[in-house]
């Protein structure tokens, strides 16, 4: 009988602590959707103002897809944000974060964005 109502707290334990990392991670959704997105969105909108040509006019209505692209998944919204540095991958570990950027990515990976590489030989060849 003891045996039972030691396991039965065990469980009850088990899902304690199980909510209360699911809350950490839904606090830490909660971060990159208000801290971090509008600072995305910051980087994105100079971006394109910057790099207007006659080839890219980058108009409003491109700025406003890009946001939009960007911020569609949270898994961007830090994909972004450790692309263009506006994170730091150190100053997440820090902030005992870290680890909830490895299960976003490992979650929502087929929502990457692929960036592409060239690498070298290609602009060479080119």
């Amino acid at each position: 009988m003891e045996f039972l109502i030691i396991a039965a707290l065990l469980v009850l334990a088990f899902i304690a602590w199980q909510l209360w990392r699911a809350k950490q991670f839904t606090q830490f959704k909660q971060y990159l959707e208000q801290e971090i997105k509008p600072l995305v969105f910051i980087h994105v909108h100079d971006t394109l103002v910057e790099t207007r040509c006659e080839t890219f006019p980058n108009t409003p209505a491109h700025i406003d897809a890009t946001k939009y692209y960007w911020a569609q998944y949270k898994v961007r919204i830090l994909q972004y944000a450790l692309e263009h540095e506006i994170l730091d991958i150190e100053a997440l570990k820090a902030q005992g974060k870290f680890r909830f950027c490895q299960h976003l990515f490992h979650v929502e990976q087929d929502k990457l964005h692929h960036f592409e590489q060239h690498s070298d030989e290609n602009k060479k060849s080119a």
